[in-house]
């Protein structure tokens, strides 16, 4: 019961900590530089760098997009041939999301079900206000642009994986998992798997990539979580944008602090995946 407790509130403080962070980076400048994007594949292949890529969809039919801002791609490759010099392989499990694909992911049943539960879990097992759902949805799938660097084609979600027998470097859990052992510095992973996150966590900080607190997977540069990890008062140089894949053209997103799905449609989401669980 105790321990029970204590992971109840480290959860609630993490994702309080996650929420005032969200804050911060609504109000942090942008001053979007134009940069295209490039293909990490393709990157990854002309540079002879072993490197794998996740092969599920991001939800319904969508499928994930391997490409980033060039400069950012530059830097992930030569992360990938760090890695394999260290025995890893590094294996992209997302990376540009349009706003399509983001409010979408915001809805998946796999992700939004696994919040709700969460959030009953915090509240000592009755169904919390749409207002604290959407508050702490947010900090795991972010449902506003802005704040969001998969969509300024700035950041990758990973895992590593060991070149001799492709085995996964345990991090405590799978990509995508939500629950107190998801924030980087959870004190409820093993010690072995914490070192495993601050290695990588070493290697992609090293490149430029820095670390999303609240989730281990998550690294980005350039975008406003970059200028916020490294207390870096200048403007993000990349924002949300709209990208043609077929031109290399990309449009800012003009109201990026617009919810992708306002709380209305977070509302019939919470009846839905109570419906799906039979929760009552």
């Amino acid at each position: 019961m105790t321990d029970e407790r204590q992971r109840r509130a480290y959860w609630t403080e993490q994702m309080e900590l996650g929420y005032r962070m969200v804050e911060q980076l609504l109000e942090h400048p942008v001053e979007e530089c134009g940069e295209p994007f490039a293909s990490i594949p393709e990157a990854a292949d002309a540079a002879g760098v072993e490197m794998w890529f996740s092969d599920t969809k991001i939800a319904g039919d969508l499928d994930r997009v391997y490409h980033l801002r060039e400069s950012n791609v530059r830097e992930i490759i030569r992360i990938g041939r760090d890695m394999n010099a260290r025995g890893w392989i590094l294996k992209i499990e997302d990376g540009f999301r349009s706003l399509e694909m983001q409010g979408t992911l915001v809805r998946k049943p796999e992700v939004f079900d696994a919040v709700v539960q969460k959030c009953i879990w915090e509240n000592d097992g009755e169904i919390p206000p749409v207002e604290f759902v959407a508050r702490r949805a947010i900090v795991m799938v972010a449902n506003i642009p802005k704040i969001g660097g998969h969509m300024s084609g700035s950041a990758i979600d990973i895992s590593v994986f060991r070149r001799d027998d492709g085995s996964e470097v345990s991090c405590g859990g799978p990509y995508l998992m939500v629950n107190e052992c998801t924030p980087m510095r959870s004190p409820f992973v093993s010690e072995t798997e914490l070192q495993n996150r601050l290695e990588i966590t070493n290697v992609m900080e090293s490149h430029g990539f820095m670390h999303f607190p609240f989730e281990f997977w998550h690294y980005s540069k350039g975008d406003v979580a970059d200028r916020i990890m490294n207390s870096n008062a200048t403007p993000a140089k990349f924002g949300a944008v709209n990208w043609n894949p077929d031109t290399n053209e990309i449009i800012p997103v003009t109201d990026s602090k617009t919810p992708l799905n306002p709380l209305a449609r977070i509302t019939e989401e919470i009846e839905a995946a109570l419906s799906r669980n039979n929760t009552q």
